[in-house]
């Protein structure tokens, strides 16, 4: 009910505005126990994935906290990791505004952002203040890592290769983000004839900073939904072959299957939300049959509901990122998604 209320006034400001409000408060609302007045008790449901053991299922995809100023706040309340960004190794300010809207009758969300941050040197930084307590706490934090909106496709992989570099010795893992549909031609990067060559630098990329640091840091690849079924399938044969550890599905949608009707669907960008739950849901059915357990599939898309997480969890996920439902259903959500799998978990 105080979420409702809370939404009702959220709703009235512009998505971008209402976004930098709550990001701005958070820090003060967590200390002073303000939160807890909307979310429900941590879970304790450990489970190893990418050989890092998560507190719970449940996690705050990329996209909340660009910056990486706010992990500790965050974390508070009740996810599982955090997966901060994405950074690029410049700062941008991303597409013109404005560039986020709501679809509410829908729940759904249209954004155009376009990887507007801070760049991956202040990123960082702000990820050694703001994540210490979090990570004490056992919480795991992901860093989500893309090019530079200048940066030409072919040239993508010195961008990917710089960020890695800079976010390796702090991050717990890393995501590659090359399915984004709001940045100039990264979704290109999941073509056949790019992907190999991409993954390979990554991964040779990521044996260098091993060696260096003397540590070994999971990377995930984040696909997109608008892939088909076949390019889905040989898409995990590469992450496979080159030795990445999880693979993310799915980014936002350049459909708007399930929205046409409403003035929304004509602005550019993803579609996030509930519209997207079943386009997302298929990709990680298929990732999950042809992999067959080769490698964990952290599942991202239209998580509106614990029901819902409990079916991505169904679908093959090993791990759920909450986004849109977080600010359609309330910080509650986080909470009663991790009960449910928990729930579920224990019947199998």
């Amino acid at each position: 009910m105080l979420y409702e209320m809370a939404r009702a006034c959220l709703f009235k400001m512009n998505p971008e505005t209402a976004h930098s409000l709550i990001m701005g408060n958070i820090d003060w609302a967590v200390a002073l126990g303000v939160t807890k007045l909307v979310t429900g008790p941590e879970v304790n449901d450990p489970v190893e994935v990418m050989g890092l053991k998560f507190p719970n299922a449940v996690g705050l995809g990329a996209g909340m906290d660009k910056q990486a100023a706010h992990v500790t706040s965050i974390g508070a309340l009740g996810f599982g990791h955090i997966e901060v960004g994405t950074l690029t190794p410049a700062a941008q300010p991303g597409n013109p505004k404005p560039r986020l809207w709501r679809v509410i009758p829908a729940e759904g969300i249209v954004n155009y952002m376009g990887f507007n941050n801070v760049g991956i040197d202040q990123g960082v930084e702000n990820l050694k203040q703001s994540g210490v307590k979090y990570r004490q706490k056992g919480g795991i934090v992901g860093i989500n890592i893309g090019k530079q909106n200048s940066t030409a496709l072919e040239d993508a992989l010195a961008d990917y290769q710089v960020c890695m570099q800079k976010a390796y010795a702090d991050a717990d893992y890393l995501a590659i983000d090359i399915s984004c549909p709001n940045t100039p031609n990264l979704t290109k990067l999941q073509d056949d004839d790019k992907l190999s060559a991409l993954v390979k630098g990554i991964a040779e990329e990521r044996k260098a900073l091993s060696d260096k640091y003397g540590r070994y840091v999971p990377i995930t690849v984040k696909i997109g939904p608008d892939l088909t079924d076949d390019s889905v399938r040989s898409s995990a044969d590469v992450f496979v072959k080159y030795g990445m550890d999880a693979v993310t599905a799915t980014n936002t949608t350049r459909s708007r299957e399930g929205i046409e009707q409403y003035p929304q669907s004509k602005n550019p960008g993803g579609l996030s939300g509930l519209p997207l739950f079943e386009k997302s849901t298929h990709v990680l059915r298929v990732l999950s049959e042809h992999l067959k357990g080769e490698l964990p599939i952290i599942a991202s898309g239209g998580v509106m509901s614990p029901e819902l997480a409990v079916e991505k969890m169904k679908a093959g996920a090993s791990l759920v990122q909450i986004y849109s439902g977080f600010i359609y259903s309330g910080p509650a959500l986080i909470s009663e998604a991790a009960q449910a799998i928990k729930a579920w978990r224990q019947t199998r």
